[in-house]
C-alpha cells in the first residue's frame, strides 16, 4: 500500500483523552520559525531513542505524550554526555517506570527527516526488565499500557506499526524512522 509522505507534525495540547492541536499556522511558526532553526544553530544532528518492550504475553508497551495524538513507543532525546543506551534506559524509567535488568539491544538506526532535518531514531529491545511502579500520569506522559500487537489503539503511530511489522512479520526494514510508503 502506497500512503502520501506524512505530514509535518501538529502542535498542541491534550485535554482530557482529547488531542487538540493548534491552528496549522501557530504549529507552523513554531516549526520553522522556531525549532529548526535553533536546532540548525546549536546542532546540525539530533539523536532520539526509542525502545519496544513486550510482557510474557508478547503485548507491546505503547506510551501517549500529552503534545501528541498517538500512541508511540517510550523514547526520546539523548541528553549532552549521556550514551543512546543511557537515553534509553533513562526514558524507560521515566516514561513507564521500567527498569532494565541489562542494557536493552539495538536493532537499528532510522533516519526521521520528515519530522526534522537532520533526525535519528536508534530503535532498541529491552527484554530483561521489570516494573516496580507504574507512574502516574503526569504533564508529559498521560497514559501508558500493554497492548496486543494485533490489536493496537486506533491512533497508534505509523512509525510502531511499522517497526513491529519488521520486527514481528515479514516486512523488509525501512531506513526512515516513519516511511512515506507501506
Amino acid at each position: 500500500m502506497i500512503e502520501p509522505p506524512q505530514k509535518p507534525p501538529r502542535f498542541g495540547f491534550t485535554r482530557g483523552d482529547r488531542f487538540i492541536p493548534y491552528p496549522k499556522w501557530i504549529s507552523d511558526v513554531l516549526r520553522l520559525g522556531l525549532l529548526f532553526p535553533l536546532a540548525v544553530v546549536t546542532r546540525g544532528m539530533t539523536l532520539g531513542a526509542q525502545v519496544l518492550v513486550r510482557n510474557t504475553d508478547g503485548d507491546v508497551l505503547l506510551i501517549k505524550q500529552s503534545y501528541s495524538a498517538v500512541w508511540q513507543f517510550p523514547g526520546g532525546g539523548v541528553d549532552r554526555a549521556e550514551s543512546i543506551y543511557e537515553a534509553a534506559e533513562r526514558e524507560l524509567k521515566e516514561e513507564a517506570g521500567v527498569l532494565c535488568n541489562s542494557p536493552p539491544t539495538l536493532l537499528g538506526l532510522y533516519t526521521n527527516f520528515s519530522t526534522f532535518p537532520g533526525d535519528h531514531v536508534a530503535f532498541f529491545e529491552a527484554t530483561d526488565w521489570h516494573q516496580p511502579i507504574i507512574p502516574e500520569p503526569n504533564a508529559e506522559i498521560i497514559a501508558q499500557g500493554f497492548f496486543p500487537v494485533d490489536d493496537l489503539p486506533e491512533n497508534t503511530a505509523r512509525s510502531v506499526r511499522r517497526r513491529l511489522s519488521e520486527r514481528i512479520g515479514n516486512v523488509e526494514i525501512a531506513c526512515e524512522w516513519t516511511p512515506s510508503t507501506d
